[in-house]
């Protein structure tokens, strides 16, 4: 065999490399690779020139040399790719756009539910049904048994044996359907919203910011249901108005239920503006900072921070109009703006013991602010005029000097749609006023109050840039520019 010696070691470099390697090895190497093992071959592949590529000398595929760079620039691709694989599995830095447009619908729809609550106020109707019934309630009676029941519930209420002891059934209807109307309006609004929330979440279509604000926008429209029950049952016992008065409901609970609605109604329309903005902003990142660096000019800044404290006014004024309203603050005083023989009423009226409650009087000063119908009018009369002067005073500040050079166009509009707002606002108040509160009137005007609201947001909102939308509008720019 010796003779053969020397031809074998000849023809042992030409022999393939399948003979000499087991099969259980073959069928490891023919085994393709996973998808992290090609992007990290191909990410080391191209990192490399080919000049420092190695022939292979050997038949196992553990024996490849890697220098230093090839093992960093694997390591990074395996930080990349883990990072990759960690976002697919959290919540995304951006929000869908069907998300945007899903909160400005259902800030439409509570829009919607504050007028109609209005109209339920304004025709004497909240009170019709004298119970609390979140799953059964959703039904109307039925049968003529049912209606004779529910009718005999509210024969027994302080507003039918003060007001209406002569209503019959069918008239009985009319603002029974009003209220149930109202109530199955909260439930559709609550189910619309709460069961997206849920989806949208759970298939991680919102940032983390955006979920936990509608965690806390469901929490506030269940509280909101809890609140409206809680100021119904106040004008269904004799013990929380005047002997003989009447029937309404506590003006502190009207006012919490109101308060509660225009805030689930802010924090809605402002979530969906906060997505379409940073949507809109990504999709032009140059112009974005371009803004941004508008909005952070000195001049800018105190016309901000007014914008701010006009928004805080014009809640309180909506507030100021909630006790009104309680208090039927509206039938007294129908002249404007004269009240009485004066511009206010006589100071014996305004601060009237008999509203105090303690022997000392020391509950004077703030019971007759709340409880007094003349002092709370004069009260409303006062900030709504002073909401209107506030706007007029810095819309006139918008254009003028430093302020008008450095807001933007979008900003400039704004401040005149609150200018028209107001003004319309005002106008339905007087007009509300002098004749005597009509029904639509009435409800036009508070309509006008929450439009005022949006107006003053909207507007507050354009003056602002988060902090996280510029670092994404940072970030989008930078690898845009970045040559690859």
């Amino acid at each position: 065999m010796s003779f053969l010696t020397p031809g074998l070691r000849r023809a042992a470099p030409k022999l393939a490399a399948s003979p000499f390697v087991c099969r259980q090895c073959l069928r490891h190497q023919q085994q393709s690779p996973s998808r992290i093992l090609r992007q990290l071959r191909r990410a080391s592949t191209e990192s490399q020139p080919r000049a420092q590529a190695v022939p292979v000398r050997f038949f196992s595929a553990r024996s490849v040399p890697m220098t230093s760079a090839t093992a960093t620039s694997a390591e990074a691709a395996a930080a990349a790719a883990a990072t990759g694989s960690a976002k697919k599995r959290v919540f995304p830095e951006t929000s869908s756009k069907s998300v945007a447009y899903w909160l400005i619908g259902s800030a439409a729809s509570v829009f919607g539910i504050v007028v109609f609550g209005g109209l339920t106020r304004l025709t004497e109707s909240g009170l019709s049904i004298t119970e609390w019934k979140p799953v059964t309630g959703s039904l109307p009676p039925l049968t003529q048994e049912h209606w004779e029941a529910e009718f005999e519930k509210y024969r027994a209420s302080p507003e039918f044996k003060l007001l209406n002891s002569h209503m019959d059934v069918d008239e009985f209807k009319k603002i029974y359907y009003m209220e149930w109307t109202h109530r199955l309006w909260g439930r559709v609004i609550g189910l619309s919203f709460v069961l997206p929330a849920a989806y949208f979440v759970a298939r991680r279509r919102v940032s983390p910011r955006l979920a936990a604000h509608l965690a806390g926008i469901s929490a506030l429209v269940g509280f909101q249901g809890f609140i409206g029950w809680w100021m119904v049952k106040s004008g269904l016992k004799d013990d929380l108005f005047a002997p003989g008065s009447h029937p309404r409901v506590s003006q502190y609970r009207l006012a919490a239920h109101l308060a509660t609605a225009f805030v689930c109604y802010s924090w809605m329309l402002l979530a969906g503006l906060g997505v379409l903005r940073t949507r809109r902003m990504l999709a032009d990142p140059a112009a974005a900072l371009k803004l941004a660096a508008a909005l952070k000019s000195p001049a800018v800044a105190p016309f901000r921070r007014s914008v701010s404290a006009l928004a805080v006014l014009v809640f309180a004024t909506v507030l100021s109009g909630a006790l009104v309203a309680g208090l039927d603050a509206g039938l007294i005083y129908n002249e404007f703006p004269m009240m009485g023989l004066g511009l206010t009423p006589p100071r014996s009226e305004l601060w009237d013991r008999f509203y105090a409650r303690r022997d000392d009087a020391s509950d004077l000063w703030w019971r007759n602010m709340l409880e007094n119908p003349s002092l709370v009018q004069l009260d409303h009369r006062i900030l709504a005029t002073s909401t209107f002067c506030a706007v007029l005073a810095l819309f006139a500040y918008s254009r003028s000097g430093r302020v008008a050079a450095a807001l933007p166009k979008s900003a400039k509009k704004g401040m005149m749609g609150v200018v028209h707002l107001v003004s319309l606002q005002v106008a339905l108040g007087i007009t509300t006023l002098i004749y005597m509160v009509p029904v639509s009137v009435a409800a036009l005007h508070q309509a006008g109050s929450l439009a005022l609201l949006t107006g003053v947001l909207v507007l507050g909102h354009r003056l602002r840039v988060p902090k996280s939308t510029l670092a994404q509008v940072q970030m989008k720019l930078a690898s845009t520019t970045t040559p690859r």
